[in-house]
């Protein structure tokens, strides 16, 4: 990269701590890439900060493959998706509510209030969670998103 190389609006060029190398950060959304950008980046639109509720079901190949409900979580994602898949035709039906659901299977911590992540902004959460939440209206259940940490059901309450 040249010296007088033209960076595009709304990009910073950083140093990598750890390879000394250069990358481009969009000032907007925290994602970073390598090469040069050949667009301005565009202001993120929508809120800058959401609240959510979430269930999450494990599964082995889980990040990390346990929880306060199960040391030892061995069922398979396609066995995880049969049961999340459930727990939303659950709530869609008025069967059960999101939160007497999520805090009694969610693999997640937050199953003690209710599934209930609080106030958080972009960047704080994995891509594909973050995308489905920011994209969800007030009041609104996704379907179910996959992350490293395994599947998830989302409810936007903020």
């Amino acid at each position: 990269m040249s010296e007088n190389e033209i960076i595009p609006e709304g990009w910073e060029k950083r140093t990598s701590r750890s390879t000394g190398q250069n990358y481009y950060l969009n000032i907007y959304t925290k994602e970073s890439q390598w090469d040069l950008p050949t667009e301005p980046a565009k202001p993120v639109t929508g809120p800058e900060r959401v609240q959510c509720s979430h269930l999450l079901v494990k599964h082995s190949g889980s990040r990390r493959p346990s929880s306060w409900r199960e040391e030892n979580i061995t069922k398979s994602k396609e066995e995880a998706m049969e049961l999340i898949e459930g727990y939303r035709e659950q709530i869609t039906s008025g069967q059960a509510s999101f939160a007497e659901l999520a805090s009694k299977v969610s693999d997640c911590s937050s199953a003690a209030r209710g599934g209930d992540l609080g106030l958080f902004g972009r960047g704080a959460m994995q891509k594909p969670f973050e995308d489905a939440a920011f994209a969800l209206k007030v009041g609104e259940l996704s379907g179910v998103v996959t992350t490293d940490s395994g599947l998830h059901i989302i409810l936007r309450t903020v």
